[in-house]
């Protein structure tokens, strides 16, 4: 007998209204200062009423413009220089308006909002009748297919009925708060897995410490950069400072609702886009939940695997993940230590599911395949959508694969509970094909879940529609257990 799937009347779209202010940068430095010194010429009086007219057309569309502009004209001064314009003799109005020029709106989920993760809210107040409160991530697409991380809360009743909060008309960007503390192996060790071996990096971090901090490796580049340097060195230099560039931390004001907070690329590791993070509610061997996402950074050109951590979703802290085992997409986290070892299931090459352990959460290695494409609505490829959910059973693994015409279906795996390297069984068909409503959108024929929760007796799957909306559907875990072990 058929699983029944309880799809659910939910169901999200972009909303092209949602805007966040980003720096923006019109050229070269020539064509920057040009613009700087034409705001410099102008009257008091001419540039008052310029800056009034871009606060009346664009305040209402931003929770505070000023503040955003005030560090936006920080980082024109950073990207100019402090010695081609007399910046101090520039009154707070001039600078403000020169700030203005540098930036742009730009709507986050204009093209597509979609591969939604789930997890239990950290905070379960305000949650009535035996409700739970959950936070949903989402993959947001604008522009230029730069995607983004954005938030829903909402709640679940004791049917499973969602409800989400109303989404704010506002966005916040957040602040950069801190660099990191590098150790020098680890660091070596993350290059040469980039096959990055050319004697410049010894020029660069053969003067610093076992440890070190962003500034002291930017000093150092800095005096390596004053060589002769050939074209293909420089090049390596680029690649160190992206990987440094990797590790941050940023933090909300405590006054923005969850719905305002964008995770917005920030590195240049990532700067065309932050990619389908799985979300996971993780539990500590003392008992302590964190919040983990595995999530992949792509410049453009290459991708590299991260890791983000939050306990509140205010603060996070993000760092790029190493080893042998994080050469591809779609990596997730188990919700808690298995055998004293932190455990991950990847596609590390493209093709099939994998499973890995560490004692380093940042570092993975000797990854080895648990799951093969084995039916036709899969031989091109599978991978996971999200952490394994455990039951009494094993854990159930919510899969995707790609079959004819390049169609996304979602299936699911059982591991062994106690050795999940060991495969229990599997689904010999979908669990969830693309219908005629969800087909059709950005990219067709695709349905993908980045991360699922077991709640009330069922598994609740986010998923997106086509790489372009977002819906929910529910699965009974006993008809699943019961399809699963048939087979």
């Amino acid at each position: 007998m058929a699983i029944q799937v309880k799809r659910k009347p939910v169901k999200l779209y972009p909303d092209p209204k949602r805007v966040v202010a980003r720096f923006f940068m019109p050229g070269q430095p020539d064509r920057a200062r040009s613009i700087v010194h034409r705001v410099e010429k102008l009257s008091g009086k001419e540039a008052k009423k310029t800056f009034e007219q871009v606060l009346k057309g664009f305040s209402n569309r931003h929770r505070d413009l000023q503040r955003v502009l005030e560090n936006n004209f920080e980082h024109v001064k950073g990207e100019i220089g402090e010695k081609e314009v007399n910046w101090d003799s520039l009154s707070h109005e001039k600078k403000l308006l020169i700030s203005s020029y540098f930036t742009m709106e730009y709507a986050i989920e204009s093209a597509a909002f979609f591969n939604p993760s789930i997890v239990v809210a950290p905070v379960q107040t305000g949650a009535q009748d035996g409700g739970t409160r959950v936070i949903v991530s989402f993959r947001a697409t604008g522009e230029g297919h730069i995607s983004s991380i954005v938030f829903r809360k909402g709640v679940i009743d004791g049917r499973n009925d969602l409800y989400f909060d109303r989404a704010s008309n506002f966005l916040e960007m957040p602040e950069v708060v801190m660099r990191h503390l590098y150790e020098k192996r680890a660091f070596l060790k993350k290059l040469e897995e980039m096959h990055i071996y050319k004697d410049v990096i010894g020029m660069v971090m053969d003067p610093l410490g076992d440890e070190f901090t962003y500034g002291e490796l930017q000093e150092s580049i800095y005096e390596t950069m004053k060589m002769d340097l050939s074209y293909s060195r420089k090049q390596v230099i680029h690649a160190i400072n992206w990987l440094a560039d990797s590790h941050y931390e940023v933090s909300f004001s405590e006054d923005t609702a969850l719905s305002e907070r964008v995770l917005f690329p920030v590195s240049w590791a990532e700067s065309n886009g932050i990619e389908d993070a799985r979300f996971v509610r993780f539990l500590e061997d003392d008992g302590k939940v964190q919040y983990y996402a595995t999530y992949t950074a792509y410049n453009g050109y290459t991708i590299l695997p991260k890791l983000l951590q939050t306990e509140d979703f205010y603060h996070f802290r993000i760092m790029p993940l190493h080893g042998g085992g994080m050469q591809n997409k779609g990596v997730s986290l188990f919700p808690r230590k298995v055998r004293g070892r932190y455990a991950m299931v990847s596609r590390c090459d493209g093709v099939n599911n994998y499973i890995m352990f560490s004692d380093n959460i940042n570092v993975w290695n000797n990854a080895k395949v648990i799951e093969e494409p084995r039916f036709p609505w899969e031989f091109v490829q599978i991978g996971n959508c999200g952490s394994p959910i455990e039951t009494k059973e094993g854990w159930i693994l919510i899969t995707h694969g790609v079959g004819p015409m390049r169609e996304y279906c979602l299936g699911a795996a059982l591991l062994d509970l106690e050795n999940p390297s060991k495969l229990i069984a599997r689904l010999k068909e979908p669990l969830i094909a693309p219908n005629e409503e969800e087909r059709d959108g950005y990219v067709p024929n695709i349905v993908y879940s980045c991360g699922s929760i077991a709640i009330n007796g069922e598994i609740l799957i986010p998923y997106g529609m086509a790489d372009y909306g977002a819906s929910f559907a529910a699965i009974g875990i006993g008809d699943l257990l019961s399809e699963m072990t048939q087979r």
